[in-house]
């Protein structure tokens, strides 16, 4: 019997083809959606879950009186370490780690690489798998070298590498041969080989081969620039820990450690999604809850669908009665027609998921797990979903419309297929409502990112352009670099060039304390400090508020710029007072003139305030990493082949890998231009499933309403009017929902908002553009389906019994 209601139910599929395809494709449109952001929410949830220990794991974050005093996500160089040492029965282990980028040079082969620095517990403490290499070992002999498999096919051409040298630059500008000691299989995933979330580290070096690099040592409570690890003992909380580690700062710290800096340790497992005021743990969730109401519309859309057409099968309904079917067999009729279409629906988007997997990883700019890798009780919830929609769908008309009587169902009367209206108002309301929601979210996220690359960074990002260059920070090195930098900037259509260690991406060098002299220096300001050159402003196009910038004409050793908002924190009244007077530096000897004031521009995200400033001449700090080169508009390809070309020439052995600055403002802005990326996506899908719906109920309200379209055209009812009857239906249930939908939308907006330091304004233009444009397409759609109703001959619909 089962199998004779799925033939029947196939029948009837078939048979009504144009409603079936709208209701399995929505829905498959809805599932495939909410399959896709579930993939990645999960994937998400994976990070840093599959390390060695990973629930015993935690990651140290500092938290500063003043945040410009250090990073949160690092700590002082001697604290991980010190911690095992004192306290053996709360730690097991500790990873620290310094992150460096350095030409690297395989025979003709020259590649920038990310260089990661550390103890050598990275490997065992962690569980990194090694296809080659012994895993205890690998890291502990001087000059050293484990790279990912991925680099050994870069570099060799195969994995098994072991015993191969690459020569790796530091910043003297000398080369030195690294022996690879091992070979990393696939990395999942972590914030230890990738902290920031937007670029791996593929080359690991022991801190027994770090004086090559730089002079720092890693013990020296001084350096807080050191991304800690720790693994407790078994049965340690975190809560165990931090006493102990407060402790060791007031004991061994640094003075200003001791009355600054507070330790948190967070659980590595739960430390990506919280970094960044939990950023990205806020965009999965916006993105969850948008696939969550994407897959209630879908199948409401269903839901209304099946109604809407069972309605229509009323004089059917009476006729299989009238033949003797029983209430038990139409029950079972209806609900095997619901529940193929669900199945099919859901079987289509498991298909369809390895084809959009791709467009929409490149959405999101991550990777997508493969549908095996999910746990096995995953499989159940598509199971799942197939009995509830089908199972809903097919509630009403199994029950409601199989209880009618016969007579009435023979007769097809209009009150009993009116039964359902309200409850399809209800459901077409809330897709619009949904619908709208989401629109707005897009017009509103789309606006906001837009404001990040707009004219409000404080400085001109166009067809600017940067390359970090080789180091040799002597005086040397930097006559050399200078030299450089001026014949580059003797290229056609290049305007300016310039050579300093930071560029706005919100990663500077150091933080000092300023204060004016004269005064203690307990009133001293942290700043975030920029080493430049004399061509800085020109090249970024920063104003100058009030005396100059950096001469190259006149010496400018003991000279610095600050920007307005330390000329405001240091107690001057504005731009013009600070010039000529003088700083001092906690820890520097040597009094500083204020040369310059600066316009406030944005050197990081403007999800922060802009934090005061002082900049350095390249004659006070012999320090540089980027060439920055502001080039003509137009012919840009040819340019920057030209740039190329020159840079091969002078610098031989060093490779140009160039970024412009809106590549580099979209790394900081990354989860917010992948929330962009997925609203478009998320707007598209709850536009077509609405309107899906629409199509279909129209389709269905046209066929039902045959014979009064007719005498309504007998009795003089123009084409208009006829078109305007169906709008009506649909116009004032968009417009209800969708205000209904503003306040919710406003409040989940404003909060979002309120994240940045720097936002839009939400006007009421967001709201009037989402109903407007929603209502407008709506208005084409049922315009274009009724006018062939409202054009047909009435003779031939009251003529058809």
């Amino acid at each position: 019997m089962l199998q004779n209601n799925f033939k029947l139910a196939y029948r009837s599929i078939r048979k009504n083809g144009f409603y079936s395809a709208l209701n399995v494709f929505g829905l498959c449109a809805g599932i495939l959606f909410a399959l896709l952001i579930g993939a990645h929410v999960w994937g998400e949830l994976q990070v840093n879950q599959k390390l060695r220990h990973a629930d015993r794991q935690y990651f140290l974050t500092s938290i500063w009186k003043n945040p410009n005093i250090g990073m949160d996500i690092t700590s002082a160089g001697p604290l991980g370490k010190r911690l095992k040492e004192t306290y053996p029965h709360l730690v097991a282990n500790f990873y620290r780690w310094d992150g460096i980028k350095s030409d690297v040079v395989k025979g003709d082969k020259v590649f920038r690489e990310g260089i990661q620095i550390g103890d050598s517990t990275f490997i065992p403490m962690f569980g990194f798998e090694l296809l080659h290499g012994d895993p205890n070992n690998a890291l502990k002999a001087p000059y050293s070298l484990v790279i990912t498999a991925e680099r050994a096919l870069k570099y060799f051409g195969k994995t098994d590498v072991l015993g191969q040298t690459l020569s790796v630059r530091n910043f003297t500008g000398e080369n030195h041969e690294f022996q690879v000691t091992g070979v990393l299989g696939e990395i999942p995933e972590n914030s230890v080989t990738n902290l920031l979330g937007t670029e791996s580290n593929s080359l690991f070096i022991s801190f027994t081969t770090a004086r090559y690099f730089f002079n720092r040592d890693v013990n020296d409570w001084n350096n807080i620039i050191y991304p800690t690890y720790l693994e407790l003992q078994p049965g340690v909380s975190a809560a165990d820990l931090e006493k102990p580690i407060q402790q060791l700062i007031l004991n061994e710290g640094a003075d200003f450690e001791k009355e600054n800096l507070r330790v948190l340790p967070v659980p590595l497992t739960d430390y990506h999604l919280q970094k960044n005021k939990a950023l990205v743990k806020r965009m999965l969730f916006a993105l969850a809850s948008v696939g969550v109401f994407i897959l209630f519309m879908a199948i409401f859309n269903f839901i209304n669908l099946a109604i809407g057409r069972a309605g229509s099968r009323i004089r059917e309904i009476g006729v299989r009665k009238a033949l003797g079917g029983l209430k038990k067999q139409l029950v079972l009729q209806f609900l095997s027609e619901s529940l193929l279409l669900v199945l099919i629906a859901t079987v289509l988007a498991f298909l369809a998921y390895p084809l959009a997997q791709a467009p929409f990883e490149q959405m999101v700019g991550k990777s997508l797990p493969a549908l095996n890798s999910f746990p096995v009780f995953f499989a159940f919830l598509p199971l799942a979903l197939v009995l509830v929609v089908g199972l809903l769908a097919g509630l009403y008309p199994a029950f409601f419309l199989s209880s009618l009587r016969t007579v009435e169902s023979l007769k097809g009367k209009p009150g009993t297929a009116n039964q359902s209206l309200h409850l399809r108002k209800y459901l077409v309301g809330f897709q619009f409502g949904v619908a709208n929601l989401v629109i707005i979210a897009t017009l509103v996220v789309a606006a906001q990112v837009n404001y990040f690359f707009g004219e409000n960074l404080g400085y001109n990002k166009e067809f600017v352009v940067s390359a970090q260059v080789p180091r040799d920070w002597s005086q040397e090195g930097l006559r050399k670099m200078l030299t450089i930098r001026d014949e580059m900037a003797k290229l056609p259509g290049v305007r300016s060039a310039s050579l300093s260690y930071e560029i706005p991406n919100g990663i500077n060098q150091a933080q000092p304390s300023v204060y004016r002299a004269g005064t203690d220096s307990t009133t001293a300001t942290i700043c975030q400090e920029i080493t430049a050159d004399e061509n800085y402003l020109d090249t970024y196009q920063i104003p100058v508020l009030a005396g100059e910038y950096f001469n190259p004409e006149v010496r400018n050793f003991g000279k610095v710029v600050l920007n307005e908002r330390s000329a405001l924190a240091l107690g001057f009244p504005d731009a013009a007072s600070a010039v000529g007077q003088t700083l001092r530096i906690a820890g520097d000897p040597s009094p500083y003139t204020i040369k310059g004031v600066l316009r406030d521009f944005h050197f990081g995200s403007m999800a922060t305030s802009i934090q005061p400033m002082v900049v350095f001449s390249q004659q006070n700090r012999v320090l540089y990493r980027y060439l920055s080169f502001k080039l003509d508009a137009g012919e840009i390809p040819e340019r920057m082949a030209a740039l190329q070309k020159k840079w091969a020439e002078l610098m031989p052995n060093s490779a140009f890998e160039y970024t412009f600055m809106d590549d580099t403002l979209a790394k900081i802005y990354a989860q917010e231009l992948q929330m962009k990326r997925s609203a478009y996506a998320a707007s598209g899908i709850a536009l077509l499933i609405a309107l899906l719906g629409v199509l279909g109920l129209v389709s269905l309200n046209l066929q039902r309403r045959e014979k009064e379209v007719g005498v309504r055209k007998v009795l003089g009812a123009s084409v208009p009017g006829i078109i305007g009857l169906f709008l009506r239906e649909f116009l004032v249930v968009l417009l209800l929902a969708g205000l209904a939908a503003c306040p919710l939308a406003w409040y989940l907006l404003r909060g979002w908002l309120e994240n940045y330091a720097y936002r839009i304004e939400m006007t009421p233009w967001f709201f009037a553009a989402s109903l407007a444009g929603l209502a407008l397409v709506t208005a084409l759609l049922i315009s274009l389906q009724s006018v062939k109703a409202a054009l047909a001959n009435p003779v031939k619909s009251l003529s058809n019994e």
